[in-house]
């Protein structure tokens, strides 16, 4: 475990994200200090290529057994991502070794993390540390822009959620240097030493401009699959037809709206008790004249 004094006066090293070296940054910010480059890792992982294939024919594999045989590197990929057997060989230059967090010898950083020094954190093709520096812990991602500062409390309830995501945990146990030279000039252009009050600051005025663009994105539609174009004809659609509901609704709950549905009403009653009598004389002149009509032929039938 690391010791009351303060290593690297107090700094702390962090790395920001080049091409796909997160395995770089991640085994230098364990090390809090730029000791690997891209070339040392790939050299690493050139050896364990080799001495795989070598274990492979001497059990007896032959080249019908797959692809591990071939010249295709199975430690490090074209564009620079690196397996845990590479970080793992690195760590071990500084006698630190790399345990997974679901072993039983690591049962006691289950319970408790804070007994810990370092965690790496792998999903896919990224790799990060979480470090223990001067007694404080710190997410050393290299996506971010400078370190960020975890309290103990904390520190559990994230871990336990990078399990829930599906990331894999190693604990890396050992003694870890103490001091590194404190130079722009070994960290490969993308190494920084920070207090770790710049560190805070540079959090903070990063985390306000997230929340900013977190504020933007929430007012654009979230149907990934409609471009801004159609969400917002479809918006706009969706709002006339609002409109035209509301001002139907109010229309028909209007006071006059309703004065004259019942003067219509009202007209229509009084149209059809008109026609009824109407009806009735029509009906009643037409019987008087089939009467006068039978009256005359019956005299003429007596003349």
């Amino acid at each position: 475990m690391e010791g009351a004094t303060a290593s690297n006066g107090g700094m702390l090293y962090h790395e920001v994200q080049e091409s796909k070296l997160c395995a770089v940054h991640c085994v230098n910010t364990v090390l809090q200090g730029p000791f690997f480059s891209e070339f040392d890792l790939a050299a690493l992982a050139s050896d364990l290529d080799r001495k795989e294939r070598q274990m492979m024919l001497e059990g007896g594999a032959s080249v019908s057994s797959g692809d591990f045989l071939s010249e295709d590197s199975h430690n490090v990929s074209l564009d620079g991502d690196f397996s845990i057997q590479v970080l793992e060989k690195a760590l071990e230059v500084w006698d630190l070794q790399v345990i997974p967090l679901n072993c039983p010898v690591a049962e006691p950083a289950q319970i408790d993390p804070e007994l810990e020094n370092a965690f790496i954190c792998h999903l896919q093709d990224h790799w990060f540390c979480i470090r223990k520096v001067n007694g404080e812990w710190y997410n050393f991602d290299s996506l971010y822009a400078a370190p960020e500062h975890l309290s103990k409390f904390y520190l559990s309830a994230y871990l336990d959620s990078l399990k829930g995501f599906g990331w894999s945990i190693f604990i890396v146990r050992g003694d870890f240097p103490k001091e590194c030279p404190i130079s722009s000039e070994t960290s490969y252009g993308y190494g920084q030493w920070l207090s770790p009050e710049d560190a805070e600051r540079i959090t903070k005025s990063c985390n306000t401009r997230e929340d900013s663009k977190r504020m933007k994105l929430t007012q654009q539609p979230s149907d990934p699959l409609l471009s801004t174009s159609e969400a917002n004809r479809l918006s706009e659609m969706e709002d006339e037809d609002l409109k035209a509901a509301i001002a139907a609704s109010l229309l028909d709950s209007s006071p006059a709206a309703t004065a004259t549905a019942t003067a219509t009403d009202t007209d229509t009653a009084t149209a059809t008790t008109s026609t009824e009598p109407e009806a009735s004389t029509t009906t009643q002149t037409e019987n008087k004249n089939s009467s006068e009509e039978k009256t005359t032929a019956q005299e003429e039938e007596g003349h």
